[in-house]
């Protein structure tokens, strides 16, 4: 008899005597003898627990087998295609008739599990480079120098690390455990145990990319998925990255609380080695950063992957948090709205919510700043009287206080890099860059062309306008199309409160609004509005690049913030997030709001206080077994001491104006607060008074020149933007040949992976699983 089995049995001899609590995901602790008669078949309940069934990868997954009673212990057989596996199922702690293992040796595609006694599983494996969900592969794609195929797959990596008891060395050092050092700090886990700070770091690659894990590990001591040492206290951190852009390469993950968008202070402990010390484990992808990849559907597969090796190597999870700034934000916001279940928890700081709604914003940006800059230099462009647009004038019409200055760097540090074709990204050289005069036809370094498989390439207006009218002339000298560009300004009338508040003159605003303009696929000012592709646009809303936060009530969030800087992370997009809450919900009880006086992030030690705060949340959760829904639970189980703070003052939320709260181009233009109006919904134009333009005085021809460039209507901010929609949850960009599925198709249901969380989180269904 197999030796597992044998110490299966002598558990259950124990667990006679003594008795056993029932393991999490188990059944209960059933009657390990039976009675006369009762028989072993169907007494055995296989199910996958690192990940679906059907999106596993890499050729491995931890499965469990629950049993009725010690007769089916002695005759289960577990098989892998036929193949006995049985050796690998360990009896869990808790419960001896729980039996959990990694079966490995999975082929690519369709696999077999099989119980003797019990149920068979078909569990499908992708390669360890993916894709799993995503489509086909973006292309080129340089992987690192020591890869061994063009998946970048590569041994598995793994360092000793440790924190020093000196204060002056900050951060995680080398350790060396032949020679350890003689300044090895110690640290106490939430648990209460006290071991010495090191630390394992795991370096992997999966979906063509670098992964990192992080585990608090006393030396020499085994750990596997079945029996995690004991420092572990079940929780995942996972960090991320800001920016937005599309690399082409492999790179590193990163770690640090404001990777991307600050740089970090070594005198002060970021929050992920807080965590390690407190007996968190740490996980981070490179593909998680989202000025690496600025795509959400890599980024939510690469999360699953990821988490799936974790639990496969290191044990079941109780719940999983994310935590970062700028991108770092972005990147949460939107698998939670899109791939919920992933996160349990958000911290989030220097918030926005998306990608897209944030583009908008920019975009408008891009055009302004070059229409003021042109206007100052053209004066064919300045109004009627001669006036050219004031700083002030200039500001009013951003909707910033300084406006001029947060335009600029957002345009250039953010905008214009990520929008633009030409721009660099890694792994693609100069000579395969595409140039619109030198090389039309080469590689794209945007990101829109980057998140192709989500949008799609740009087809046509709704039916009365002709296929290719749309198209650039790069594009018809290629007989191809470029991705779709889901923004468009078409009916903005831009400075329309400024000129209400008598701010700018009639004769500006007409300036403006006759000679803004748009863009083309090559970000070059165009003198015609933008209208938005399709189907980008649509696109845009039912895959979560433009976070509805329709599925967000599933997860709590605690986001922080400080006055704004002025610095292209305006204080609003935090409350793009709280407001949308508000209105989808009639309620954002999910949403804790901590505001400070530190400009962007409120206070510094905002991120490992929020860790701690959202730890009691998670774990009050935890302990609610009842049956009621999950958007349910995070709000009754909200602790008394997770509440809106300001400056440290609990139940106190800062002031808006404390926090700088400005506006953007289109609420300057008379749109709502939400900053989702990627298109607005058009109105006929009118010389009525219902938008404050009949009160003022104006020449015939300047109600002709307004009539012509609203020839196809004005906004009309009192209805949801064009084609909103609500976003669809666990997307898939492929059908089963492999081929891309423009716009994704969402899953078919199925249970939620039991390792992924506690019960409490895994067995309330979300959109797009049972």
């Amino acid at each position: 008899m197999n030796v597992k089995i044998i110490t299966v049995l002598i558990a259950l001899t124990l667990a006679a005597c003594g008795g056993s609590g029932s393991g999490r995901g188990s059944s209960g602790t059933p009657d390990p003898d039976p009675g006369p008669g009762d028989s072993v078949d169907d007494t055995a309940q296989l199910r996958v627990l690192s990940n679906r069934p059907d999106m596993v990868s890499a050729g491995d997954v931890l499965v469990e087998v629950v049993l009725e009673n010690a007769a089916a212990v002695e005759e289960l057989v577990l098989t892998r295609n036929g193949s006995d596996v049985t050796s690998v199922l360990q009896a869990t702690a808790d419960n001896p008739l729980r039996l959990v293992g990694v079966v490995d040796g999975l082929a690519v595609g369709d696999n077999t599990l099989s119980t003797n006694i019990g149920n068979d599983l078909t569990v499908v494996n992708h390669p360890s480079g993916g894709p799993v969900f995503t489509g086909p592969h973006i292309q080129p794609w340089e992987c690192q120098d020591t890869a061994a195929d063009e998946d970048c797959n590569q041994p598995v990596e793994y360092k000793w690390l440790y924190k020093s008891s000196n204060p002056l060395n900050g951060g995680l050092l080398p350790y060396d455990p032949e020679t350890p050092p003689d300044d090895v700090a110690m640290t106490t886990t939430d648990t209460g145990e006290t071991l010495p700070f090191i630390v394992r770091q795991e370096i992997g690659y999966q979906a063509r990319d670098q992964y990192t894990i992080f585990t608090l590990q006393k030396v020499g001591e085994d750990w596997t998925p079945v029996q995690p040492q004991s420092q572990w206290n079940g929780r995942l951190l996972v960090t991320h990255g800001g920016n937005c852009r599309g690399d082409h390469d492999t790179e590193s993950p990163s770690t640090d609380d404001y990777a991307g968008t600050i740089p970090g202070n070594p005198l002060i402990d970021q929050s992920y080695i807080t965590a390690l010390g407190s007996g968190w484990s740490v996980l981070s992808t490179a593909q998680l950063n989202l000025g690496h990849n600025c795509n959400l559907s890599y980024q939510a597969e690469s999360l699953m992957m990821a988490k799936e090796r974790f639990i496969e190597q290191y044990g079941e999870l109780r719940y999983t948090v994310g935590t970062g700034c700028s991108g770092g934000a972005i990147t949460q916001n939107m698998i939670a709205n899109a791939y919920p279940g992933l996160y349990q928890g958000l911290l989030t700081t220097c918030t926005y919510p998306d990608v897209m709604s944030t583009a908008t914003q920019f975009a408008d940006y891009h055009i302004l700043l070059r229409y003021f800059k042109t206007n100052m230099n053209d004066p064919a462009l300045l109004a009627r009287d001669g006036t050219p647009f004031t700083v002030l004038q200039q500001n009013e019409i951003y909707g910033h206080l300084n406006g001029i200055v947060n335009a600029s760097l957002a345009d250039s540090a953010l905008f214009a890099e990520a929008v633009d074709p030409a721009s660099s990204c890694g792994g693609i050289s100069d000579e395969e860059r595409f140039d619109q005069d030198t090389n039309p036809g080469g590689a794209r370094c945007d990101v829109l062309t980057f998140m192709q498989n989500m949008i799609g390439q740009r087809e046509q207006f709704p039916a009365e306008d002709q296929l290719r009218d749309h198209w650039s002339q790069i594009e018809k000298d290629l007989g191809y199309a470029f991705s779709g560009f889901p923004l468009g300004n078409e009916g903005v009338q831009y400075g329309l409160i400024p000129l209400q508040q008598g701010i700018i003159t009639p004769s500006q605003f007409l300036m403006l609004n006759t000679n803004i303009g748009g863009l083309d696929p090559s970000l070059n000012v165009t003198a015609e509005r933008l209208k938005p592709d399709y189907p980008a646009l649509p696109n845009a809303y039912r895959t979560g690049i433009l976070n509805t936060v329709v599925n967000m009530d599933t997860v709590p969030i605690i986001n922080m913030t400080g006055p704004d800087p002025g610095a292209a992370h305006d204080s609003v997009h935090g409350y793009w997030v709280r407001w949308r809450l508000e209105r989808e919900f009639g309620n954002r009880d999910n949403f804790v709001h901590w505001g400070g006086l530190t400009p962007l992030i409120g206070d510094l030690t905002y991120m490992s206080q929020s860790l701690v705060a959202m730890a009691s949340w998670l774990d009050a959760i935890e302990a609610d077994t009842s049956d009621a829904p999950l958007a349910q639970k995070i709000v009754t189980n909200k602790p008394a001491s997770v509440q809106d703070q300001c400056s440290g003052v609990p139940g106190q939320m800062c002031p808006e104006e404390l926090m700088l709260v400005f506006g953007t181009p289109r609420t300057q233009a008379g749109a709502d607060k939400y900053g989702d109006q990627v298109q607005c919904q058009l109105k006929p134009f009118s010389r009525a008074d219902d938008y404050g333009l009949g009160n003022l005085v104006w020449q015939e021809a300047d109600w002709q020149k307004l009539e012509q460039t609203f020839a196809t209507g004005v906004c009309d901010w009192s209805k949801r933007p064009l084609e909103w929609q609500r976003t669809i949850t666990w997307l898939k960009y492929q059908d089963d040949l492999g081929d891309v599925i423009i716009g994704g198709e969402q899953m078919a249901p199925a249970d939620f992976p039991a390792g992924w969380a506690s019960p409490a989180f895994s067995k309330t269904w979300v959109p797009g699983w049972q």
